[in-house]
């Protein structure tokens, strides 16, 4: 993977074809640092190849925990040595350090994690992970660098989240798993790939209940250890891959990804007039009739996940009329409009609320609501991409387009997608990498 390489799109008819979506890179990488809390090894099949994978590898090996990827299978075994301290090399890279300081403080009864980064989507603040530690006894403190933590034993605490964040849940489980006592988490996160960890905690020996409202249950045990599990099919993927067929006028057949994962999704699609072909192994929609414009929020799962929304707003280009998006969950989402924009994409954002009830962003300058003219007239462009899925859309807009397309920042696509570039190969894109010329 080249951080320089740039992709040359030119549109060529309706895709079509087969996909095999393999665990999602929010699933491998989290499972990975859970691996961590196993005395024994763990091994993740069915595992992605994206960049996720090597960055979060690299951060275990550093703490002396063993990590072998081959091919699908990614195995994990805690060292005889555990170094509290992730580098500060890896600042800024992903989101993953603040998910290793439970499992250090277990380990070491210490931890030092770098700032976290990710893609420039919002607001992601770290204070309901730092404030739960605390609450389970940890000391901690924030400081330039990162953030340090010292614990000789964490305990079980009640817990209530203001918001039901994905990654202070997965924080909560991976620290309370082990802690003295019982913890109880109100207002968590649900999302099938917290449910996952869970499931796959619990196969390590932790003890977990999923009560209603989203409420977690979890008593601490003494030890745990290794397991193993298939990581199931990514649903951001797999989404994104039916779009590509939808948007060019094709059909692609998506592999992996159980038809639980897209109800809400496969929904929104049927209102917009495409029509499914769904069995226990794939699925698959066309829009012979082409498609109409809609009105979506994004939310919470099980709502409309906010990772849907970026090739759902290039959709709406290719729907008739005008479609709506509000975007709840991250106040700064639409950053990678201005790509589009730059491709044809008739597209207004907004800082009100349209399209649903207000939401917590609704007193604010955040423009997190957008508005989508179509069908607009897509064109080739040269365009630098800002993140994962802001870099998959512009795939699907140059696919869509005429002329063709020069795509920089490739390297944002492949870090969170399997193998991409060979994908859109599969499907009939006239993709084709090229290293930039030196000046």
């Amino acid at each position: 993977m080249n951080d320089e390489e740039v992709w040359l799109i030119e549109p060529s008819g309706p895709l079509r074809g087969d996909v095999v979506v393999r665990g999602s890179k929010n699933g491998v990488s989290k499972h990975m640092v859970a691996a961590m809390l196993g005395s024994g090894e763990s091994i993740l099949h069915n595992a992605p190849e994206v960049g996720e994978v090597g960055i979060t590898a690299a951060m275990l090996e550093a703490l002396g925990i063993h990590v072998e990827i081959r091919d699908s299978e990614v195995t994990v075994a805690r060292g005889p040595e555990i170094r509290p301290r992730v580098p500060e090399a890896f600042t800024g890279l992903n989101r993953i350090p603040i998910l290793m300081l439970g499992p250090l403080l277990h380990l070491a009864g210490e931890a030092f994690v770098p700032l976290v980064g990710g893609d420039p989507i919002g607001r992601r603040p770290v204070n309901f992970h730092v404030e739960a530690l605390r609450s389970m006894g940890a000391e901690v403190e924030v400081g330039d660098n990162g953030i340090s933590a010292k614990a000789k034993r964490l305990h079980g605490t009640r817990l209530e989240l203001p918001y039901p964040s994905v990654g202070a849940t997965e924080t909560i489980l991976m620290s309370a798993v082990l802690a003295e006592g019982k913890t109880v988490i109100k207002g968590a996160a649900m999302e099938p790939e917290v449910v996952e960890l869970a499931l796959f905690l619990q196969r390590m020996g932790a003890r977990i209940e999923l009560s209603p409202d989203r409420r977690i249950v979890i008593e601490g045990v003494e030890t745990l250890r290794g397991a193993s599990t298939w990581l199931a099919g990514d649903r951001i993927e797999a989404f994104s891959y039916l779009v590509a067929g939808l948007i060019t006028g094709g059909s692609v057949r998506v592999h992996g990804c159980p038809q639980d994962r897209l109800v809400t999704a496969i929904t929104t699609l049927a209102r917009m007039g495409a029509q499914f072909e769904i069995t226990d192994d794939w699925l698959t929609a066309v829009a012979p009739d082409g498609l109409r414009a809609a009105a979506v929020q994004t939310d919470t799962h099980p709502g409309f996940m906010t990772d849907w929304q970026t090739p759902l707003m290039v959709l709406f280009t290719q729907s008739q009329g005008m479609s709506v998006l509000h975007e709840t969950v991250f106040e700064n989402r639409l950053v990678y409009v201005p790509a589009l924009q730059k491709l044809g994409c008739e597209i207004e954002v907004f800082d009100v609320c349209l399209g649903g009830p207000a939401c917590r962003y609704h007193d604010t300058n955040a423009k997190h609501s957008a508005v989508v003219r179509g069908v607009s007239k897509l064109h080739g462009a040269d365009v630098t991409l800002p993140d994962i899925r802001a870099g998959f859309s512009a795939v699907l807009a140059a696919a869509a387009a005429e002329g063709t397309s020069t795509l920089r920042g490739v390297h944002h696509i492949e870090r969170g997608y399997h193998r991409p570039f060979e994908q859109f190969a599969s499907l009939g894109l006239n993709i084709r990498r090229e290293e930039p010329k030196k000046q």
